[in-house]
């Protein structure tokens, strides 16, 4: 019995490459500063893969508590 990759893990791979792609095009990657709602949308990009091309742009606004005084 051979063991190797699966199709499904080689679709998921594929899948997260071409988020990747679409997060580099966007210039996610340049800045030097990252926040929660960044990293958070960086994720998001990547996640959604190929529906970055059919439209979809995923943000994500973020508020982290500021601890009280």
């Amino acid at each position: 019995m051979r063991r190797g990759p699966s199709i499904f893990g080689v679709l998921v791979v594929i899948w997260l490459i071409i988020g990747a792609i679409a997060a580099a095009q966007r210039g996610y990657f340049k800045g030097d500063d990252t926040n929660c709602a960044e990293a958070g949308t960086i994720l998001v990009t990547v996640v959604a893969g190929p529906l970055n091309y059919v439209g979809a742009n995923p943000k994500v606004d973020c508020e982290l508590p500021q601890p009280s005084e």
